[in-house]
């Protein structure tokens, strides 16, 4: 599910960091300002045993003079692997039915439960216009598509800013408003109806009629409203600092199709799984403050954001980075990320008893802790293009929220830990 996603609303300041990276390089090209300017990359996401993911990105900027500028974004990328599926591991094998209905497939003892159907390409374009109204504002308005096998996003989105205090300070409002559409394979899930196991029908028919009294429809929608009021200020020439409060409202088809929660005894086994149920509303409000730094020669960018929903997942995200010179065209960035999560407020590993209104096993929306450690390069040519290299790990811990784990669960991994590794070559011209 791809979320939606709006320009930086604080101009003044990215401009004013691009201008300090560019004392970096003394191998500045002569740009016109109506030539059209590309950044190019394509990234690699692996998760070993999981999920791979390769994404190609081309943007483009034009400015027509005066500030009047076009930018425009395509992306394309392709999924593929293994994604969990919610229900727990056992000590013995597991067989689940395929989100289509067509074919099944087995999970080893002990292993956690993985689709290994997971299959997705997605192309996504963005187009944004932004130009000065009057002498101390600006306005930019821009639309948002992104279109998957099963999914698709149409947003609208607009921002406008400020800037007093001899431009020094900088007051900004951006908005985004998006149509979601979700067509998953097989259809849309009955919430909390038990998954149809072929095994438990006498034959073909009867399975196939079982698996369709667990269907809803062909398809769900969802709408999504962001806000986002931003505050920038110049300290001095070395220092800029930004403040950001958010607010988004996410209203409709909110639950995940694909994700299953088991329903075990006392001994831990499962007596069957069953298709997870979340609210139709979310509510979040996010702080963000972000600070950068120009030292004689490194630039040190440091963040932090606090995020709450009304599902009950409290968050902290603290990132850094540090632009190092290594000559007059050339920089690394270190790359730092921590990322804290508690549960949702519905969110269960598994079920005893009774079904619950609401619940999911999904671990995303489960406690959990984070940490990216990055490496970035960039080397400026002698024709004022630009080449980079970023290489990335990342590690997630799902932990356990005060649930006690009964019989065999006790002997399985709850709560698996998930890496990845990214790469990313990029280029400018």
């Amino acid at each position: 599910m791809q979320l939606t996603k709006f320009s930086n609303i604080n101009g003044a300041l990215a401009a004013a960091t691009c201008t300090l990276l560019a004392g970096v390089s003394n191998a500045q090209a002569d740009e016109k300002s109506n030539d059209w300017q590309f950044d190019t990359a394509i990234m690699y996401y692996g998760e070993p045993d999981r999920v791979q993911a390769v994404e190609g990105v081309v943007s483009a900027t034009k400015d027509f003079g005066d500030e009047h500028v076009f930018s425009t974004k395509l992306v394309l990328d392709t999924l593929t692997g293994a994604s969990a599926n919610g229900a727990v591991a056992q000590t013995s094998a597991q067989t689940f039915t395929r989100p289509s209905g067509n074919g099944e497939y087995t999970i080893e003892a002990g292993d956690t439960p993985l689709d290994d159907t997971f299959r997705d390409t997605r192309v996504q374009l963005n187009l944004a216009w932004n130009q000065p109204w009057g002498a101390n504002q600006k306005v930019g308005a821009g639309l948002h598509i992104s279109n998957e096998y099963d999914y698709l996003s149409v947003a609208l989105n607009a921002n406008y800013a400020l800037d007093f205090n001899r431009k020094n300070t900088t007051v900004s409002v951006a908005a985004s408003y998006a149509a979601d559409e979700y067509s998953p394979e097989g259809g849309i899930p009955l919430a909390l109806s038990k998954m149809a196991i072929r095994s438990d029908f006498a034959n073909e028919d009867a399975f196939k009629a079982g698996f369709d009294d667990t269907r809803i429809g062909e398809s769900e929608n969802k709408d999504t409203l962001d806000v986002i009021f931003g505050l920038s200020q110049v300290i001095n020439r070395r220092w800029l600092v930004q403040f950001n409060y958010g607010y988004s409202q996410v209203d409709g088809y909110l639950t995940d199709p694909f994700k299953v929660v088991s329903l075990v005894d006392d001994t831990g086994s499962a007596l069957g799984h069953y298709y997870e149920s979340r609210p139709d509303s979310r509510s979040k409000h996010s702080i963000f403050a972000q600070s950068k730094y120009h030292f004689d020669s490194l630039i040190w960018d440091m963040s932090y954001r606090l995020a709450s929903d009304d599902w009950g997942i409290d968050s902290h995200t603290l990132e850094s980075r540090l632009y190092i010179p290594l000559s007059d065209s050339a920089w690394i960035t270190p790359h730092v990320r921590y990322y804290q999560q508690s549960a949702a407020d519905f969110y269960r590993p598994f079920v005893q008893g009774d079904l619950a209104e609401y619940m999911s096993a999904d671990y995303r929306i489960g406690q959990m802790t984070a940490y990216t450690l990055g490496l970035k390069y960039t080397q400026k040519l002698s024709d004022g293009d630009e080449l980079s290299m970023r290489l990335e790990y990342y590690q997630q811990t799902p932990e356990n929220s005060g649930f006690n784990s009964p019989g065999q669960l006790a002997d399985v991994d709850l709560y698996p830990s998930v890496s990845a590794v990214i790469f990313q070559l990029g280029y400018k011209f």
